[in-house]
């Protein structure tokens, strides 16, 4: 598992990139104040993916904070079944499987969508003009999918299909912070509810302004969050 760090801080943060990004997603918040563990997440399985974080939590000094955007808290919260960390942030992080990535898992058909949507610059330019109420006006939402290995990227998909019910992770330790983008997907706000039935002692936070891709849009309003300290883990 490639890993790259950014910073020198005393705060331990485990970084994990949602479905089109990579380590470089979190260089935005590079601050004196962290050591960000940004690892490229391999298209391997669920359990895979999580054994590989867990193993990287025990090497990297305590207490570890994982910060997982979109689908990398998924991968974040499976890690924490297998070891304890101070405290989980999920970044617009879906709870539930929304019906428009059904399709893309359609047998034969679907792969030709996810190709034609987001494999080719036309196909990027047409869903990003599409979401343009999901987003800012100096971002974009499919920029991410121009850099990455389509069949590593439509296999994360396939992997994450199969996770099953986000209530599996109800008996997740550690403190919960649960954030949001005022403009992300109906299907991210209304997961935001979710998480919080899930854990009913997590902090929420809404990020003003921001769309899905937080970190570019309200990397302020994210950074006081991630600034706030956590209690050290129980080992």
């Amino acid at each position: 598992m490639n890993v790259r760090k950014y910073g020198q801080g005393p705060r331990h943060l485990l970084c994990l990139h949602g479905w089109s990004g990579s380590h470089t997603t979190f260089a935005p918040l590079a601050d004196p104040e962290f050591t960000l563990w940004c690892p490229d997440l391999p298209a391997t399985t669920a359990d895979g993916v999580a054994n590989g974080l867990a193993s990287l939590i025990r090497r990297m000094p305590g207490p570890v904070e994982i910060v997982g955007n979109c689908s990398g808290a998924i991968y974040g919260l499976l890690a924490a079944q297998r070891v304890p960390v101070a405290r989980i942030v999920l970044i617009d992080a879906f709870a539930f499987w929304p019906a428009y990535f059904q399709l893309f898992l359609i047998p034969v058909w679907g792969r030709l969508a996810y190709m034609s949507a987001f494999a080719n610059p036309i196909g990027r330019w047409i869903a990003n003009r599409s979401l343009a109420g999901h987003r800012t006006e100096e971002t974009d939402l499919t920029d991410g999918f121009s850099r990455v290995d389509h069949d590593a990227t439509y296999r994360h998909l396939q992997i994450l299909s199969s996770i099953g019910p986000a209530s599996q992770f109800a008996s997740a330790r550690g403190d919960i912070d649960i954030v949001y983008g005022e403009r992300s997907f109906a299907a991210v706000r209304k997961s935001a509810a979710i998480w919080k039935g899930i854990f009913p002692r997590a902090r929420q936070f809404r990020l003003d302004g921001a769309g899905h891709l937080p970190i570019l849009e309200a990397t302020s309003q994210l950074k006081t969050i991630l600034m706030q300290e956590v209690p050290c883990p129980v080992r």
